[in-house]
């Protein structure tokens, strides 16, 4: 099975990973954007996400496995790797077990270090989201505001909503896998495991995700690494300061 994926532009490979629960679509205004920089854009969706296949098998080194079997489909090497954290996960992983297809690396708001389950609250609205009774995106929105007070982060999960057919609403994402294996998601990256190419670490000011701790974890795997902060945002970075972010990954490449 290969994943799904949106192509824009020509030049140099640049491959981009959604985080969990998202898509490629997320992805779609920065990557019109490097593809005008001469970079043939990939936005890939994950297994269980987006338009990609559903599978019971979900974890890092299946991830890994779906993005070289789909690099070898396209015949793409020394890729440019960006993931987003879950995205960020698997980049970080493929990179260290197949460093001669990836020329730089860049993972955005994720430390190779193990996370606790986070995603409860928002995987129990999503599965309290009865579509034989909701009939609107904005009732959805209703149901869902009593689990994810959030508004943004509301907006980023209904992306996955889509009319299955006319009047009826469903969700993209294989849900009950993805709430059944979301431990796999906190999963660290093996303890072995190290990429000496020129890598990025992006995080946001306001975000947890990576704190002074990781500095020296990120170095041990990764000895070519910088870490750049971005100003007024958040986890979701590159939406919340796009400008900014694609600032610092044009730098990077350069």
């Amino acid at each position: 099975m290969l994943l799904h994926s949106n192509i824009i532009g020509k030049g140099t490979p640049f491959v981009i990973l959604h985080g969990f629960l998202g898509m490629s679509d997320n992805w779609k205004t920065l990557g019109m954007q490097f593809s005008e920089a001469h970079f043939q854009v990939h936005l890939l969706d994950q297994r269980n996400h987006g338009h990609s296949f559903h599978s019971e098998e979900f974890n890092y080194d299946v991830l890994v496995e779906d993005l070289k079997h789909y690099c070898e489909a396209h015949h793409l090497e020394e890729i440019i790797l960006l993931g987003h954290s879950m995205g960020g996960k698997t980049a970080m992983l493929f990179a260290t077990k197949y460093p001669n297809l990836v020329s730089k690396l860049i993972v955005v708001d994720i430390s190779p270090r193990f996370y606790p389950v986070h995603h409860d609250g928002i995987l129990n609205g999503l599965c309290a989201l009865d579509f034989d009774k909701i009939k609107s995106r904005s009732e959805a929105d209703a149901l869902l505001s009593k689990h994810v007070s959030d508004y943004g982060t509301r907006q980023f999960l209904l992306k996955n909503l889509y009319w299955v057919e006319k009047g009826k609403l469903g969700i993209r994402m294989n849900l009950q896998v993805l709430k059944a294996e979301v431990a796999e998601v906190g999963e660290p990256l093996p303890a072995q495991a190290t990429f000496t190419k020129a890598t990025l670490f992006v995080r946001g000011d306001r975000s947890e995700y990576i704190g002074a701790d990781d500095e020296t974890i990120i170095l041990n795997h990764f000895p070519n690494a910088k870490l750049a902060t971005i100003a007024n945002a958040g986890h979701w970075l590159h939406a919340e300061n796009p400008k900014d972010f694609f600032k610092t990954v044009m730098g990077f490449l350069k």
